[in-house]
Parts: structure tokens; C-alpha cells; sequence
């Protein structure tokens, strides 16, 4: 048995301060280790915010697809469809963008990404997530009248600041799909006012900079 000594030091090392994007300091467990693979620009930007807010310590995996890294046979024995992002948990990996920022905003409750005591809101952030992963994401491999048509539905729905309430995973995860579509097609504020503010609040945060910055250092391989 661990003598009382023995036992604090050992919680000590067991936990790390961080300082959050928000400003606020966070002591989390540090025995989880977190490995990000992700392409620049990609869907996986949203994770790469996401970890950012919080401040956790994280290593990053930056795979091209030019190189066709994701078709490596091992990043396939990760994850077998070949995509990004992956989320390894203390090796363990975690697939789709919605379920990793799920599990972030869940693990590190410190980092206020997801209503902590209000189901309700809990429940929007997940419909939110849930139309944005089923509806907003496919769209333009329908067209650009058809995404047009599906952000529509997204201004409508953005009715305040935030998607629900508060910041939260629903934001990240929001910005990153008309992130890739308002510079795709050079759009100015006039068309999607609401999206087109809440972009502009995003890109204010230093945690969406951060994760910018880095990822344009890397260089962008979207498709056109």
C-alpha cells in the first residue's frame, strides 16, 4: 500500500495544468494519450480545433492525399475506411468527427464544449452534429446548388451566436464545413449573414488560428 506521501505524489505527476483557449486554467489526468491523425483542411480540422480549445497535450499525425497516406495499409489496420480523422486513445482508435468531438467535450468537461448538466441542450448539440454530418457534409458531392440549398437551411437554423446557447462541439464542427465551402466559392457576407458572423467569431478564437496556422503550414490537398 502506498504510503499517504507516496500516493499524493503520485496524483501529482498523474495530472497536468493547462491553460485553455478561453483563457481559464484546467488541471486534467494526463495518463490518456491522445494521437491525431489528420489531413490539412480536411473534415479532421474540427478534432484539431477541438483539442486545441481544451489544451490537452496531443500528438499529431499529418497524412497527405496525394500520397494516398490514408490507403496505407497501416493507417487501414486504424481505420479501415481510410479516412480522416482517427483519434487514438492510449492507442485505441476512435473514428467520424462527431464521435471524437463527442468524447472530447465529454473527457474534458473543464474545457466547457458541451453543456456539462442541461440534457437539452446536450440532446440540440447532437442534432445539430447529426444534420451537419448527414445533410450539410454530403451535399456538394451533389452540386453546388444542392449545398447552397443545405447551408440555406443551416442560416434558418442559426438563429443566435451560437448554435445552442453556448459554444460548444457544434460550432467546431459547424465552422469547419462552411469554412471549406465559403472559401470555395469566394463567398461574401451578403448570401449567408448568420453563418458568415458566426465564421467571423470562429476565426477570432485562438484556438481555430492556431489550428489554421498549422494546418496551412502543412499545405491544403482538397479536392476542387
Amino acid at each position: 500500500m502506498l504510503s499517504a506521501w507516496a500516493e499524493l505524489r503520485r496524483t501529482r505527476n498523474s495530472l497536468v495544468r493547462v491553460r485553455l483557449a478561453a483563457g481559464k486554467i484546467a488541471t486534467y489526468d494526463k495518463a490518456v494519450m491522445l494521437t491525431l491523425y489528420f489531413a490539412p483542411g480536411s473534415s479532421s480540422m474540427a478534432p484539431h480545433i477541438a483539442l486545441h480549445e481544451i489544451g490537452v497535450p496531443f500528438e499529431s499525425r499529418a497524412l497527405s492525399f496525394s500520397k494516398r497516406e490514408t490507403r496505407f495499409p497501416e493507417y487501414l489496420a486504424l481505420n479501415p475506411e481510410g479516412k480522416v480523422p482517427t483519434l487514438l486513445i492510449d492507442g485505441r482508435p476512435l473514428t467520424e468527427v462527431a464521435a471524437i468531438l463527442f468524447y472530447l467535450a465529454k473527457r474534458f468537461p473543464e474545457a466547457e464544449l458541451l453543456a456539462p448538466s442541461d440534457v437539452e441542450a446536450q440532446s440540440q448539440t447532437i442534432s445539430w452534429m447529426s444534420f451537419l454530418a448527414s445533410t450539410i457534409h454530403p451535399a456538394r458531392r451533389h452540386g453546388i446548388d444542392e449545398a447552397r440549398a443545405v447551408f440555406a437551411v443551416a442560416e434558418r437554423r442559426l438563429t443566435s451566436e451560437w448554435a445552442v446557447g453556448s459554444y460548444s462541439i457544434a460550432d467546431i464542427h459547424l465552422f469547419r464545413l462552411f469554412w471549406r465551402f465559403r472559401n470555395f466559392m469566394k463567398l461574401n457576407g451578403a448570401e449567408f449573414p448568420n453563418l458568415s458572423a458566426h465564421y467571423d467569431r470562429m476565426m477570432a478564437r485562438p484556438a481555430v488560428q492556431r489550428t489554421c496556422e498549422i494546418e496551412a503550414a502543412i499545405g491544403y490537398e482538397l479536392p476542387k
